[in-house]
């Protein structure tokens, strides 16, 4: 079954990266948005499920398309309208079990970089 596709809940303020003043952190206010609509997923739905919340991507030009898991069964996806708003013309075509498979590969990946930063500051 395919995935459907969800706009981010729109009074959640996304950061506009080009109304910010240069002394502004962008990434921080990125990662707070991505954190309050995890919030708004994962206290929605029950019952619990630990990819809720979580993110996937795919490059698209010069950046990525980025979904966050609304749920896995049915499998609903939220599309962030971060940075340049890229969409991934076939991410309806997703399954829940391609979304796993992602997800944990970037946590493995995540989890290589932490364990060299580490080693690098030793």
């Amino acid at each position: 079954m395919s995935a459907i596709i969800y706009g981010a809940p729109e009074w959640v303020k996304v950061p506009n990266i080009w109304e910010l003043p240069d002394d502004v952190d962008y990434q921080e206010l990125e990662a707070k948005y991505k954190a309050d609509i995890a919030d708004i997923l994962i206290k929605g739905n029950l019952p619990r499920n630990k990819y809720i919340g979580k993110i996937i991507k795919f490059p698209v030009a010069d950046g990525y398309a980025e979904y966050m898991v609304k749920n896995m069964k049915p499998l609903h996806l939220v599309h962030l309208p971060i940075m340049d708003c890229y969409q991934s013309a076939n991410v309806d075509l997703m399954t829940a079990e391609r979304v796993i498979e992602l997800i944990e590969s970037n946590e493995r990946f995540e989890s290589f970089l932490e364990r060299n930063r580490k080693n690098k500051e030793i």
